[in-house]
């Protein structure tokens, strides 16, 4: 069986497009093929700044013969409806068939489709490929329709076999098909005849083209660390400029270079996100004091100075950046030690939203809703207030103008700078924190209390004036700030009754319906942890549903419980005598729900179910007041023996009537004392 390689090779593709343009370009080939009638072993995509190229192995050759039928008109038809289905199969009326249907007889066509060689489907779905690629910008060149994400220079589509190599005969938009392609703009020359996908890497790794985006990573890393530690430093990890930066080169030439003594002041976030935003550089921090003292760039060239003439020119744009930085930050410095008052004042001109007023009148909010929330996280209600009033006064700062990314993050420095204390102004970094499932949970006390009080008043906020989420919309980011107070609450193990603090945040707020909004994302957050929606709901039909913490240690201790072979089993007798219970209550019109009496017991198994329901009523009562819920559910789960047995040795449906409503009110005592715990009737299975 042939292997197939196709690359498109373009101008430089942004680096940001590219990943995804080699997941479609795999995509969209193998689906047609497939859908064509060809099938393959493997298939893999790559993407360097000039080509897209996909390797696929052990294609068929030709596609299978196919028999095809197809329904017609009824024999006594009008002559136009059987000769316009002649026409569409190609046939005579001579070939086609007379079949029995159910309301008579019918034409029936049948005809053979025959296999088609791979290469002419390869044509056809690379055509429609190229033509419907779905990139998110696309331009037009020179006169043709043809679109691309750049403008497309050759096309490799390439067959390979035992025999030999195939072109494939393939053109669009006067691009031919063929077997070159070129290496590195400026360290190779002349096209590159290629025989196959193993040999078209190689070569391309002479001409200087690396053609894997991970090998490129790998090397770009690996480079980076050796410079940086043999200057006694390290890079800054980021993963993120890491993929960017792979995407930029062929050949990646890591260089390190100083930055000036000049700049070293400057906070290192500063230098590491102006360094990164506007040249893609890697920041170098001395493990001594902790600062950004020297940079690397990745270069896409070897040069016989070894880079030193690239360094001079990065360096004196990096310096003209740098030096921007440092007037905004020495700028900013001078209104923090001033007391912020000139962000403050500017605030109340910044509108949050047009029906809840301005970010000054928003901070009056927090503001007040941290001092409440204070005590509840163990923070001091004084400090809560004073930190949330300044904690979004560098919204107006000249740097988070400049990088808005630095918001938060600068808000510590003015902080500290006009005198603050540290947790004030570390209040002013976490507030917005976690911005995500991965991001860290703040635990300081009085940036807990900031950042409960922003979250709510966003949420209480939009919920009053009915902005909410709706299917996959969420232009106010909802959900993620119900997640950051979920995650709050529970990584800092707070008691909250969230219901209450709603109310308290906006009057105008719905707190039931938020709550049920937040018992929403509670279930996918605790769904990540292996704990099943059913068992939340069964929690969240108990009181006190609005103190999370609560809530989940109860789930957390159910999951546990039905976990075990006397939980699991407890279930199905629980079901059994509810299920008992109810049918006999609609059937008699009345509530079995008191009266039970040991000595109306007939069996031995019956009485032990009454001394065992008396002792778990003893066991969870207590453990409950003292939210021992692990307590609670082994007392639970004990009582699986007793009411197995019970099920197992007497008839609750019994013919004198005295003993029958005696034994359903001693089910009722099951459903009363389960129900303790959590509401059973919710689990499945």
């Amino acid at each position: 069986m042939p292997n197939l390689l196709i690359e498109l090779f373009s101008e430089e593709i942004p680096a940001r497009m590219q990943v995804r343009a080699a997941e479609d370009l795999k995509k969209l080939i193998t689906d047609g093929l497939v859908e064509a009638g060809l099938t393959y072993a493997a298939a893999a995509a790559f993407a360097t700044p000039r080509r897209l190229a996909l390797s696929i192995e052990d294609l068929t050759a030709e596609s299978r013969a196919v028999r095809e039928e197809r329904k017609g008109p009824a024999t006594n038809a009008p002559e136009k409806a059987i000769e316009g289905f002649l026409r569409s199969t190609g046939l005579t009326i001579d070939q086609l068939e007379v079949r029995d249907d159910k309301k008579g007889q019918v034409y029936f066509a049948t005809f053979e489709k025959p296999g088609r060689p791979a290469a002419e489907i390869i044509a056809e779905v690379l055509d429609s490929t190229i033509r419907n690629f779905p990139w998110p910008k696309s331009m037009r060149w020179g006169a043709g329709p043809l679109r691309w994400v750049r403008p497309l220079h050759s096309i490799i589509c390439l067959l390979s076999d035992a025999d030999g190599n195939t072109v494939v005969p393939f053109e669009i938009e006067g691009i031919k098909a063929g077997n070159t392609t070129r290496g590195h703009r400026f360290l190779s020359q002349g096209d590159i005849i290629v025989n196959g996908f193993e040999d078209y890497e190689a070569k391309l790794k002479r001409a200087k083209v690396i053609l894997r985006a991970e090998e490129r990573a790998d090397s770009i890393q690996s480079e980076a660390a050796n410079l940086a530690f043999a200057a006694g430093m390290e890079v800054v990890e980021d993963r993120g400029l890491l993929a960017e930066v792979s995407g930029l080169v062929e050949w990646p030439v890591p260089l390190m270079g100083p930055i000036a003594d000049t700049f070293l002041g400057l906070p290192p976030e500063v230098i590491q996100t102006s360094m990164k935003d506007h040249q893609k550089f890697f920041s170098v921090r001395s493990p001594k004091t902790g600062r950004i003292e020297k940079f690397i760039t990745v270069a896409n060239m070897e040069t016989v100075d070894h880079g030193e003439t690239i360094l001079k020119g990065n360096l004196k744009v990096l310096s003209a950046r740098l030096s921007d930085a440092k007037f905004f930050y020495e700028n900013d410095l001078r209104v923090a030690k001033a007391g912020m008052g000139e962000w403050l004042d500017a605030l109340a001109n910044v509108t949050f939203h047009n029906k809840l007023g301005s970010q000054k009148a928003r901070i009056d909010r927090i503001a007040t809703l941290a001092a409440e929330i204070a005590p509840s996280v163990g923070a001091d209600p004084v400090k809560a207030e004073e930190a949330a009033r300044i904690a979004k006064a560098d919204l107006r700062s000249g740097m988070v103008g400049e990088f808005p990314e630095l918001q938060g993050l600068m808000g510590r420095y003015y902080a500290l700078a006009a005198g603050r204390t540290a947790d004030v102004a570390d209040a002013a970094r976490d507030h917005y924190s976690p911005l995500g499932p991965s991001d860290d949970v703040p635990t300081a006390p009085v940036s807990v209390a900031v950042a409960l009080a922003d979250k709510i008043d966003t949420l209480t906020g939009f919920w009053a004036i009915d902005e909410k989420p709706t299917g996959s919309k969420d232009p106010f980011a909802l959900r993620r700030a119900a997640l950051g107070v979920i995650r709050l609450v529970l990584e800092n193990g707070l008691s909250l009754r969230l219901a209450e603090v709603f109310g308290r945040a906006n009057a105008g707020t719905d707190a039931a319906d938020l709550l049920s909004f937040f018992h929403d994302r509670l279930k996918v957050y605790l769904k990540d942890q292996g704990i099943r929606h059913d068992v939340i709901d069964a929690c969240l039909a108990m009181a006190n549903a609005d103190d999370l913490t609560l809530l989940v240690k109860r789930a957390q201790a159910l999951s546990a419980t039905l976990a075990t072979d006397d939980g699991a089993n407890l279930i199905q007798g629980f079901k059994r005598a509810n299920n008992i219970l109810s049918q006999a209550e609609e059937k008699d019109g009345v509530e079995y729900s008191f009266g039970a009496d040991a000595k109306f017991a007939e069996a031995d198994e019956e009485r032990a179910l009454f001394a065992a329901l008396d002792s778990a009523e003893a066991a969870i009562a207590p453990a409950m007041a003292a939210q021992d819920f692990a307590a609670a559910m082994s007392a639970m789960a004990a009582l699986r023996g007793p009411i197995d047995a019970f099920f197992g040795a007497v008839q609750v449906n019994s013919d004198n009537q005295v003993v029958r409503r005696n034994r359903l009110n001693l089910l009722s005592r099951i459903r009363t004392i389960c129900t303790m715990v959590a509401d059973l009737s919710r689990i499945e299975g």
